[in-house]
Formats: structure tokens, C-alpha cells, sequence
């Protein structure tokens, strides 16, 4: 079997880009300049907003796109790709420009978050593995968002590598949960890759393993006293877990003068056994020791367990994050907006009897309002390219699935989301470490009100266009498309 980590990510794309790009050459577009917007159509879980994540990735695989020799050897052996082509190949490479929102930034339906100015075989063979890389992280990040604010300040760990759907998906999806506000992993890879702090103690294995289920918490003290967490569900939590956790914090820890420690349950009803454990621990002295919980929980189990009283300190986050399996995919798309024609921008527009699936043509800007004094954000506006806002004077805003709503915006900020990436080929923009990705997505989504952030039936938060943007659209869709020229 052909190890996978050694292949070309160049390579990982969909074949009717290779046919595309064969066509485009010999058509003579090859130097044809092109813009793509990479958006979303939907939140995930009908909830207000999404967290951009997969930057990175993204950045990684520009700078290194090339076809080797074998990959060419390969193009050639399916027998419809001409020799210029294939030629022209040998030498490729990204030449274009690319702007992005940041990591971590929350993002509404229809934004651009990647901004793709670039000729048309180039932008055209980025187009799967932007959106893989996107998609993915970005479905992740923004499910670890809502189950960290489910957990209500309480800290959350992503757990879920057995059950990721393949190595990638684990590594990157721990990752990702990191930027959604997890605070370590249970995946050792992620941390050794990505320094997200892995952590874990011992399964029901190590119980089983010894004559008695005292004998393996003592074991388990005595070799790591600093970090005593014992798993208390094998047996019979009440009757046996949590005392026999205490004879072993008793005897090993409290001669040491070690108060900090913890038990972890995996199974039953966490509310109850987790209120009369709380009772069991206070009462023999541990007040310091920790109550962990797991077993596929999510978002709505951890708002429903804190809401019954549970006494829960942390939570492990398994299959239902890693998967995001209440909402499994995230629809983000990769679409052709503008071309430039003789010096011109020339803009493009899919039109479709879904509605959902007109795109807003036009090279963009993207702002967000926030407000002078609340420092919240109040709309989000997409512009064309070549528009400034003028935040200085009051700015009337529409909600788009409902035009008769405005609202005026005055004594606002207006600040540019996109920030430059690359530049002629060239990388531009610094990249931030996870730990400064994580700490820009807490302050942002922080300027999200309350009724944007709630799961159920959040409030529509306004994401406007322009007037001039508006006015070209509505001609195109008039024209019915016409090659894109209104």
C-alpha cells in the first residue's frame, strides 16, 4: 500500500479541474486573471454564525503547489491532456494574490472568507483542497465554539481521534477545536505538531488489569501524583469508584501533601452520580479534586447537565465534536465572481432557481460595523473592491432575507476583515501562533450579542450590500446572467 503522507497535495483536487485547466490552455486563457470567493451558504445547527478555521493548511499547500515528474507521468497516461499542457506544468506554480478572513473570525452566510485573484488555471486547481481544508476546520472550530459555551467557562477537551473519520480529520480536527475554545486533546500528534496540549490518564483497562480496582488507583497515584485523575466508572461508580478513589487519594496523595487530583466518569446518569460524588469528596476532604466527565456529550447534554446540577468541573468531548455529528458538513462553496477583460473587472454571477445559490458577483470588500462605544458587532457589509466606508456618517443597512428591515447604523467603526495573504506568489502575511488564533476567536465572538450567539433561533445578524454592489446584481439577474455582464 502507497503510504499516504507522502503524496502531492497538488494532486488532491477534482479531475474536472485537471480538464478545465487542459482547456483553458488551449483555448489561450491560460493568463486569463480570474477572481474566486470561497463562502458558506448555511450555519451549522441553525445556529448565528460560523468560525473560519483552516488557514494555515491553506498557506502550506499554495506555497508548495507543483507537479513532480511522476505526477505529469500520470496525466499523461490518461490520454487526454496535450504535451504543451503538460509541458507548461512542469513549471508551475501560484503566481496570484489571496486574501482571507483570519482564523478564529466569526463568519455569516455568503462572506468571502478567501478571496482568490489569480490566473484561471491556477485559481481554477486550488479549488478542492481551499474548500476541504476549510470546510472542515471551519465545521470543527464552530462546533468546539458552542460546546465550549455550553460548558459555561468550564474547561473542555477534544477526545475524539478514535472516532475522526481518518488520520487528517483527527489531527487537524484537534486543531481546529483548539481555535473553537478547547483547551487540550487527548490526540498526542496534534500536540506534538501543533502544541495543543494533550492530555489523559488511564481507561477501564488499567482497572481491569489489577486484582482489585483499589489496588489500580493506588498504583495509578503513586506513579503520577501530580496528576492523580482516576476513572471511577468501571465497577460501580457510588458503591465502589469514588470510595476507593479516596482511600487511594488518603493513603498515597494526603501523606504527600497533595490536595489537587480528580476522578472521571464515562457512563450512567452524570447529573446524580456527579452531585453525590461532589457530596462523597467534600465530606472525606478532597473539596480540591476535580470532577471530569465524558461520554458523547455535546452541546445540548452539557446545557442540559449544568441546567439539572451537575457537578462538573470539566468535560471530555468525543465522536459527537470531532464529527460534528449534528450537523456533519459544512457547505462552503468556491465560485468564479469576476474576470478581468481588458484592463477591466468584469464581473460574473451564477444564477440558479435555488435562490440559495445566486452567488454576489464582483470582486469585494468585506467590513465589519462595531459600535463607537459598545465595542459590539452591529452588521457586516460587503462592498465592491473599489469602495471605502465612511464611517463617520450614519449608514442605512438592510437584512438580506428580509429588505424591508433596516436598520441605521451611526457612531460605528468600520474595520476591513480580509487581511492580504499573498502578494504575486509571494506569502504576506505573518501567520499567527494557535494559542494567539484561539485568544482573537474569544474576543471576537465576545463582540457577538448574546441573541446571535444562542442555539436555539438565534437573532439574524445583518450582512448588507452595498447599494453599488446591490444595483449590479439585480441588473445581472435581469439580463438573466448574459456571460456574467450586466
Amino acid at each position: 500500500m502507497q503510504k499516504y503522507s507522502g503524496l502531492n497535495y497538488t494532486m488532491l483536487c477534482d479531475f474536472y479541474e485537471l480538464t478545465m485547466a487542459n482547456g483553458y490552455f488551449n483555448a489561450g486563457m491560460k493568463d486569463t486573471v480570474t477572481y474566486f470567493d470561497l463562502f458558506y451558504r448555511t450555519v451549522p445547527d441553525e445556529g448565528g454564525f460560523a468560525i473560519a478555521a483552516g488557514l494555515e493548511q491553506a498557506v502550506d499547500y499554495i506555497k508548495n503547489l507543483h507537479f513532480s515528474g511522476e505526477d505529469i507521468d500520470y496525466l499523461r497516461s490518461r490520454g487526454i491532456f496535450g504535451e504543451d499542457f503538460l509541458e507548461y506544468l512542469k513549471d508551475f506554480r501560484f503566481t496570484g494574490d489571496v486574501w482571507a478572513v483570519p482564523e478564529g473570525t466569526p463568519v455569516f452566510p455568503r462572506e468571502p472568507i478567501i478571496t482568490v485573484r489569480a490566473n484561471a488555471i491556477e485559481a481554477q486547481l486550488m479549488e478542492t483542497f481551499l474548500l476541504l481544508t476549510i470546510n472542515h476546520q471551519s465545521l470543527i472550530a464552530t462546533k468546539a465554539n458552542r460546546v465550549v459555551r455550553a460548558a459555561d467557562g468550564r474547561t473542555v477537551l477534544e477526545f475524539g481521534s478514535r472516532r475522526a473519520q481518518g488520520a487528517d480529520a483527527a489531527v487537524l480536527g484537534a486543531r481546529a477545536a483548539f481555535i473553537g475554545g478547547c483547551k487540550g486533546t487527548a490526540c498526542v500528534l496534534t500536540d506534538q505538531i501543533y502544541g495543543v496540549n494533550a492530555a489523559g490518564t488511564m481507561a477501564h483497562a488499567w482497572v481491569q488489569m489489577f486484582p482489585t480496582q483499589y489496588e489500580a488507583f493506588k498504583a495509578y497515584c503513586e506513579t503520577y501524583p501530580n496528576n492523580a485523575v482516576l476513572l471511577v466508572d468501571t465497577y460501580d461508580t457510588l458503591r465502589s469508584g469514588v470510595p476507593d478513589a479516596i482511600r487511594a487519594f488518603n493513603e498515597v496523595l494526603k501523606p504527600r501533601g497533595i490536595s489537587k487530583c480528580g476522578i472521571r466518569l464515562d457512563s450512567g446518569d452524570l447529573a446524580y452520580l456527579t452531585r453525590q460524588a461532589r457530596k462523597m469528596l467534600d465530606e472525606a476532604g478532597w473539596t480540591e479534586c476535580t470532577i471530569t466527565c465524558s461520554n458523547s456529550l455535546d452541546e445540548y447534554l452539557i446545557r442540559e447537565l449544568l441546567r439539572q446540577g451537575a457537578c462538573i468541573d470539566s468535560f471530555g468531548v468525543g465522536e459527537r465534536l470531532i464529527t460534528s455529528r449534528t450537523s456533519p458538513v459544512f457547505d462552503g462553496v468556491y465560485k468564479l465572481v469576476a474576470v478581468e477583460e481588458g484592463g477591466e473587472i468584469v464581473p460574473r454571477i451564477k444564477i440558479s432557481e435555488n435562490v440559495g445559490k445566486i452567488t454576489n458577483p464582483h470582486y469585494k470588500r468585506l467590513y465589519r460595523f462595531y459600535g463607537r462605544e459598545s465595542g459590539m458587532a452591529e452588521a457586516d457589509y460587503i462592498a465592491l473592491y473599489d469602495e471605502t466606508v465612511d464611517d463617520t456618517k450614519d449608514l442605512v443597512i438592510r437584512d438580506p432575507d428580509a429588505t424591508w428591515k433596516q436598520k441605521t447604523m451611526h457612531n460605528f467603526v468600520a474595520r476591513e476583515l480580509q487581511v492580504p495573504v499573498f502578494k504575486g506568489g509571494e506569502l504576506v502575511y505573518k501567520l499567527p501562533s494557535l494559542p494567539e488564533i484561539q485568544a482573537y476567536c474569544q474576543k471576537e465572538v465576545a463582540t457577538l450579542w448574546p441573541e446571535v450567539q444562542r442555539f436555539d433561533y438565534p437573532h439574524n445578524y445583518y450582512v448588507d450590500l452595498s447599494d453599488k454592489l446591490l444595483a449590479i446584481k439585480q441588473a445581472m439577474l435581469a439580463a438573466g446572467g448574459k456571460n456574467g455582464r450586466g
